[in-house]
C-alpha cells in the first residue's frame, strides 16, 4: 500500500522536449492532502493536456491558475478553449474527474484506452457494480464482518462527485499516436493505463512514481489489473521508452533514472512477496496478511492495505506456491464465505521466481 507524499513540494514547474515542445506540470489538489499533477503541452498545432485533475474542491480552481502560470511562462495566453486534445493516462478519478468541467469550457478531443473507456462513459453503472464486488471480497478476506459498512462507506466517498461523459476517440482505435504523441498500454494498476512520449519525455501517470510503487489490486477485484499485469507492463516500458531522459509521472517528483527506478520497483514488490509467502506458513486470511503487510491502518488506508494485499496473495495463488486450505467450506454455500491460504510446502517453491521480468 502506498499513497502519493503530502510533504514533497507540489509546484508549478516547465520542461522542453528535444524536439522543442514546451510542457508545464500543474499540480492540483484532488483531495484533501492528496496531490495530483496534470500537463499541459504545447506541441505545434497540439494543445494538449494529459490527466485532468479530480474536479473534486480546489481541483479545478488549480487547474485554471495553473494555464494563468503557463500563459505567463510561455509568453502568450493559453486558454481551455485553445485545447485541442485532452488525454487521460487511466481511468482513476483523480487523473479524470475535470472532465466535466473542462468539457463545459472546451471543444477538445477526449481520448482514453479502451479498457478504460467504461469508466468515463458508463461510471455509474461500473461504480454499482465494482461496490457488489467489494462486498463480497470483503467476506472472503476475512474482513469483520460489522466493519463493513464502513469500509464500503470509504469506497462511496467522493465517487458520486463524477458523472458519466461522452469520449470521443480510443488509443487502440487511433493507432496509439496522435501526432507527435505516443501511447503504450501498461495495464496493471488501472486495466487501461497508458504512458505517453512526446520526443525524449514520458509522462507515466500512475505506472511509474518517484519514491513510492502504485496501488495494486487483485484480478478480483479489477480485470487487467494486478501484480501479473504491473509486471509484465514494467518489463514491456523498458522495452518501448527508448532514449527517454525525463518521466514526468502523476505523483510526486520527475524520475531521471527510469531503469533504476524499475528495478527499486521490482525489488520491493520481490521482497513484499517473500515476506507474505513465509507469512503463509500457517492458513491465514487476506486481512491477516494486510495487517502483517502494513499493521493497523485508518480510514481510506484501510482499504487500500486490504487490496495490495489480495494482490500479493492473487499472485502466489495463481502461481501455485499457495493453497485455499477450506475450499469445502467456501463451496459450501451461495455466499461469499471467508477464504484462508497457506503455503505449499514443496521444493519447487524455491525455484520459483518472483517479479522477474
Amino acid at each position: 500500500m502506498n499513497t502519493p507524499s503530502t510533504k514533497i513540494p507540489h509546484t508549478f514547474a516547465a520542461f522542453e522536449t528535444a524536439g522543442g515542445a514546451h510542457v508545464y506540470r500543474i499540480p492540483m489538489r484532488a483531495f484533501p492532502n492528496f496531490w495530483v499533477y496534470a500537463y499541459l503541452v504545447v506541441a505545434d498545432n497540439y494543445v494538449v493536456l494529459i490527466d485532468t485533475g479530480s474536479g473534486f474542491g480546489d481541483s479545478n480552481a488549480d487547474l485554471e491558475q495553473g494555464f494563468e502560470q503557463a500563459s505567463r511562462t510561455l509568453g502568450r495566453e493559453i486558454r481551455f478553449s485553445d485545447l485541442t486534445h485532452i488525454l487521460i493516462t487511466h481511468g482513476h478519478i483523480d487523473h479524470f474527474g475535470g472532465l466535466a468541467f473542462l468539457k463545459e469550457h472546451s471543444r477538445a478531443l477526449i481520448g482514453i484506452h479502451e479498457l478504460d473507456l467504461g469508466s468515463l462513459t458508463s461510471y455509474e453503472e461500473r461504480v454499482t457494480l465494482a461496490e457488489k464486488r467489494l462486498k463480497a471480497y470483503l467476506t472472503e478476506a476475512g474482513f469483520p464482518q460489522e466493519e463493513h459498512e464502513n469500509v464500503l462507506e470509504l469506497y462511496r466517498v467522493n465517487k458520486m462527485l463524477f458523472h458519466s461523459v461522452t469520449v470521443d476517440f480510443t488509443y487502440e482505435s487511433a493507432g496509439m499516436r496522435l501526432g507527435p504523441f505516443e501511447m503504450l498500454h501498461v495495464p496493471g494498476h488501472c486495466p487501461g493505463h497508458v504512458v505517453i512520449r512526446l520526443h525524449d519525455i514520458l509522462f507515466s501517470g500512475d505506472h511509474v512514481l518517484e519514491q513510492i510503487s502504485p496501488h495494486q489490486w487483485p484480478e478480483r477485484l479489477t480485470y487487467w489489473a494486478g501484480l501479473r499485469h504491473y509486471g509484465a507492463s514494467l518489463a514491456l516500458l523498458l522495452e518501448w521508452a527508448g532514449d527517454v531522459s525525463l518521466t514526468l509521472p502523476g505523483h510526486n517528483n520527475p524520475i531521471l533514472d527510469l531503469p533504476g527506478r524499475v528495478n527499486e520497483i521490482r525489488q520491493l514488490h520481490i521482497a513484499r512477496l517473500q515476506k507474505v509467502l513465509e507469512f503463509l506458513s500457517k492458513p491465514r486470511t487476506i486481512t491477516e496478511v494486510s495487517r502483517q503487510l502494513f499493521g493497523e491502518v485508518n480510514g481510506y488506508n484501510l482499504l487500500l492495505a486490504l487490496e495490495e494485499a489480495g494482490a500479493n496473495v492473487e499472485y502466489l495463488y495463481h502461481r501455485g506456491l499457495v493453497r485455499v486450505v477450506n475450499p469445502e467450506e467456501v463451496n459450501s454455500g451461495d455466499c461469499p464465505s471467508v477464504i484462508r491460504y497457506q503455503q505449499i510446502d514443496a521444493p519447487v517453491i524455491k525455484t520459483v521466481a518472483l517479479f522477474k521480468p
